[in-house]
């Protein structure tokens, strides 16, 4: 499939938005550190957290979703939601933050990003995707599990919550499970501590244990 010159431009703009380290910049706007050096040294939310505090969490959480879903909106709206464009934005968002070009590529896991990125395609199965996240927190207690478990939920989730009776286009078919093996690649640190059982479970007060 030949992509256009618009799709090369959002999947470009998509990926220098989702490259922006809000961890990295909130960690030291309201701590005065450089997260990559306290905790599980990533730059996501359940760290920032930790290290700077639960607002600064908050605030990392909602913007790593709201660039996902940034790159996902442009596309839509300057290619008349054209679904190759806005998969591939997303996607690129996604290799953004996971890879960012100003950190030497080091970032963070993608699950804040990812769901913002799906959220844009299809609310519906961005908040069942949710609901299986809080379900398996519940049962659990390993951020990174549950984070797992609503990803794995999704390429079955947008296939089927896209339209329903009607499949998605077939970039959206593709990508989602290529976002979702992203985002398991990048923990697959936490992967094996979980087959060790090493993993930390998330606790009910402060810690400085690994996140997700």
């Amino acid at each position: 499939m030949a992509l256009s010159g618009q799709t090369w431009l959002f999947s470009t703009v998509g990926y220098f938005l989702g490259s922006i380290p809000f961890g990295l910049i909130l960690a030291k706007a309201f701590g005065g550190k450089d997260v990559r050096q306290h905790g599980s040294g990533n730059i996501g939310a359940t760290n920032v957290s930790r290290v700077a505090g639960p607002l600064a969490g908050v605030l990392t959480l909602l913007l790593d979703g709201a660039k996902g879903a940034a790159a996902v909106w442009l596309a839509a709206h300057f290619t008349a939601h054209g679904a190759a464009a806005m998969m591939l934005a997303g996607l690129a968002a996604l290799l953004g933050h996971c890879f960012p070009v100003w950190l030497g590529f080091k970032g963070g896991k993608g699950v804040a990003t990812g769901l913002g990125v799906f959220a844009a395609l299809c609310p519906q199965a961005a908040a069942a995707g949710v609901a299986v996240f809080v379900l398996a927190f519940v049962c659990w207690r390993y951020v990174s599990l549950a984070s797992l478990a609503g990803t794995a939920s999704m390429p079955l989730l947008m296939y089927f919550l896209w339209a329903p009776g009607h499949a998605p286009p077939l970039t959206v078919t593709l990508g989602t499970p290529a976002a979702a093996a992203l985002i398991f690649y990048k923990h697959r640190a936490n992967l094996q501590r979980l087959r060790e059982g090493t993993e930390p479970k998330y606790p009910l007060g402060h810690s400085k244990g690994r996140d997700a």
